[in-house]
């Protein structure tokens, strides 16, 4: 097994270009912040970004956990890399990984200087400091449910400067801001994730009105049960329910940053506008026995896009 180390201070932009060294050198195999990553899967491991404080991040980076360390090091030996591409503030780190793995030494250090000009560098370290934005060498799809709620936006990466552009081999990274974030907390009540929800579904042609009946946080994400009211007269009401899932995730996600692991539609009545309710009446004059004036809830459409 061949050993491959990409060298950086912190904030550097080392992850941002690791997916890169690693296809130069044709390396499949990846270790960064705790994690073994291969392609856009993480093998084994826990990232440092979850943990609470940045000692802890610094001591899940480096392996101290004996149980973090035995399961990267089982998949080790069970999937028998040709070689593995470490990342590390320093060469002492990395080789410090080395032993706690028990892999051999760095056969080759590449400096972040090496690949990256000195304006790459200082910008890459501006957003760090300013915006406490990391990268992680995965896309966000693979990280969704590791990273609920932290995940702030996929980046799909050519590199230019030192790096010579591969225009036919995109690296898909995501941004994510760490547990850790000295930005501070925020929080966003269950209140104002109701009122999202609830507009996203009555600006859909065909609902009238709509409620939230429960929302449950899990930790692969929040569960949402919304009740609607529909308009009569509507060709397809499953396709529609369906729909305002689909919208109700997107725009969730996308404005609040967090993790929508179902939205479950219930339809609990159907109204008539003046019209109908017109032809309704004259109906139910023309035939007393046959009172259609009772609307049973009409259709129940479950999320299909659990995560």
């Amino acid at each position: 097994m061949k050993v491959y180390a990409l060298i950086g201070s912190s904030g550097t932009g080392k992850s941002h270009r690791s997916a890169l060294v690693a296809y130069r050198e044709g390396i499949d195999y990846i270790i960064d912040d705790g994690l073994l990553i291969r392609g856009n899967q993480v093998l084994a491991g826990r990232s440092a970004k979850r943990e609470n404080t940045r000692m802890g991040a610094a001591k899940r980076a480096v392996f101290i956990d004996p149980e973090h360390a035995g399961q990267v090091k089982d998949k080790i030996k069970e999937v028998q890399p040709d070689s593995i591409l470490l990342l590390g503030i320093s060469r002492r780190m990395v080789e410090y990984i080395c032993r706690k793995l028990d892999i051999p030494a760095p056969i080759k250090f590449i400096m972040i200087e090496d690949i990256a000009t000195p304006e790459e560098i200082a910008k890459a370290m501006d957003v760090r400091v300013k915006e406490n934005r990391h990268v992680i060498p995965l896309p966000t799809f693979a990280l969704e449910k590791d990273f609920p709620g932290y995940l702030l936006d996929p980046l799909k990466a050519f590199f230019l400067g030192k790096s010579k552009p591969f225009p036919d081999h995109v690296i898909e990274h995501s941004i994510v801001r760490p547990l850790y974030s000295t930005l501070g907390n925020y929080f966003l009540s269950e209140n104002a994730i109701e009122q999202i929800a609830v507009y996203v579904a009555e600006q859909m042609a065909g609902i009238v009105k709509a409620k939230k009946t429960a929302i449950i946080s899990s930790k692969n994400g929040m569960i949402i049960n919304l009740d609607v009211i529909l308009k009569y007269g509507v060709n397809n009401f499953p396709q529609l329910l369906e729909n305002t899932q689909k919208k109700i995730k997107e725009r969730l996600e996308q404005l609040t940053g967090c993790q929508i692991s179902q939205i479950n539609v219930v339809a609990r009545r159907v109204v008539l506008n003046r019209e109908n309710k017109d032809v309704k009446q004259r109906y139910i004059e023309l035939n007393p026995n046959k009172d259609g004036t009772s609307v049973k809830p009409l259709h129940r459409l479950q999320d299909k896009h659990d995560h």
